[in-house]
């Protein structure tokens, strides 16, 4: 048992076909594997903790409905460790290959601050998402 640490996160997302490939892509970059699969959602796990996407029910996406926007009440963004700078610029590359919207681009990698190396993106439903590098 690891009392205290985070144990897992759930997302509930728009497309899941869209979302597990952009996730099933990053997180595997990083180590993780898929540890759950079913209808409606699948899971990422590396170590004791996992990340789980679940496709939203159509009720809560018709007409009419806010969607997601994090700078509502709730998640703001989700941050993972990054391996290195290396890593950070490689998964910065790639983002970018990939047509994902990276956030702050004028202050890249430096969002954060001088010492803090970090690339800021969205994902398909438009969560902030970091990956951070360790300090050097």
């Amino acid at each position: 048992m690891h009392a205290g640490q985070l144990h897992h996160v759930e997302l509930y997302v728009s497309d899941l076909a869209k979302s597990s490939a952009f996730y099933g892509w990053l997180l595997g970059e990083m180590g993780y594997d898929v540890y759950q699969e079913w209808d409606a959602g699948v899971s990422y796990k590396k170590g004791q903790a996992y990340l789980v996407l679940v496709q939203v029910e159509a009720k809560y996406v018709g007409e009419g409905e806010p969607g997601y926007h994090r700078c509502r009440v709730g998640l703001n963004h989700l941050a993972f460790h990054g391996e290195s700078r290396a890593q950070v610029d490689a998964l910065t590359a790639q983002l970018r290959e990939r047509g994902t919207t990276i956030l702050y681009e004028d202050k890249h990698p430096y969002a954060s601050g001088p010492g803090y190396y970090a690339v800021f993106f969205e994902d398909p439903d438009r969560i902030k998402l970091e990956v951070v590098a360790p300090p050097e």
